[in-house]
Formats: structure tokens, sequence, C-alpha cells
């Protein structure tokens, strides 16, 4: 590998980016014959072309926009936990409220208005009793209110627990 007479003129010209429109003649004739300045000229365009895509690739934002969504994310992270409790509570408030209003229903419903009548009556009329132990087949209304009362805190306890999980 030996050093060409003419390879800082040649290196000028890639270096400015003007091969090989703004060299002569006679130079374009010596890269043709010379391996020294024809491997330069090759080197050189090969890393220009490389450092013209990789600057294309690589746009970044600027850091004010990166800190600023990630501080859009942290605070959206801190609403999110902090709104996961209080959906739990209104859901649980919900379903004490359904409960109660089911409670003042049946207790209402037996004073008077005779709105369990037919509820009573309803699982011997679909033969359901024949689904309950023997122990259960003698409370009739009672057990169906019991059973359905029961139904509701079951599923209000796993909307909870659905809700307060932090696996969704």
């Amino acid at each position: 590998m030996s050093a060409c007479r003419r390879e800082n003129e040649l290196a000028e010209l890639l270096g400015r980016g003007h091969w090989p429109e703004a060299s002569s003649a006679d130079l374009r004739a010596h890269v043709e014959g010379c391996r020294t300045c024809r491997d330069l000229v090759l080197l050189k365009q090969a890393f220009r072309a490389e450092r013209a895509v990789a600057a294309n690739a690589a746009r970044l934002e600027s850091p004010g926009v990166l800190w600023w969504r990630a501080q859009l994310r942290r605070r959206h992270a801190a609403i999110e936990r902090i709104g996961r409790p209080i959906l739990g509570a209104q859901i649980f408030a919900l379903g004490v409220t359904l409960m109660a209003a089911i409670v003042y229903m049946a207790s209402q419903a037996r004073r008077g208005f005779g709105w369990l009548a037919w509820f009573e009556q309803l699982p011997r009329a679909l033969h359901l009793e024949v689904l309950l132990p023997d122990v259960l087949q003698k409370y009739h209304g009672e057990t169906w209110l019991v059973l359905s009362l029961g139904a509701m805190l079951v599923l209000t306890s796993g909307v909870i627990a659905y809700v307060a999980s932090e696996k969704r």
C-alpha cells in the first residue's frame, strides 16, 4: 500500500462532494489507472452513502418532547391507580344499595303487597323443588329469597374482584 501523489487532491474533492463533476479529465483518468485512488473513491462514496442513510433514519425528537410524553404517561398511570379503588368502592356501594332495595321490597311484600305470593308459587309451578335438598324443601319462599340474595352477593363480589385485579 503506497501513497499516491494525487491522493490529497482526490480526498479534497471527495470531502467537498465534488467528485467526479468538478474534477479534471486527467484526474479521472488517473483514478481509473491508480488502484489506491480507486479504492479511496470507493470507500469515501460508500461511507458518504451510509452516512446519508443513517442521518435520514435517525430522526430523534427533541428532549423536551420526550420529557413531556414521559410526564404525561406518569400522570395517566397515577390517575389509573387512583381510579381503581374508587371504581371498586362505587361498584360495592351499588351492590349494597341493590341488596338493600331487594330486602326492602321483600319486607314490604310480606307486610301487605303480596309480591311474594307469586314468587313462592313459581318454584312449585316450574317443579324446581326437586333441585333443592330435602331439608330446604319445607322453606319455600324464604329459600328462594336467600338464594337470590346469595347469588347477588356472589355476583357483586366477582365484579369487585375483577375490577380490583391488576391484570385485566
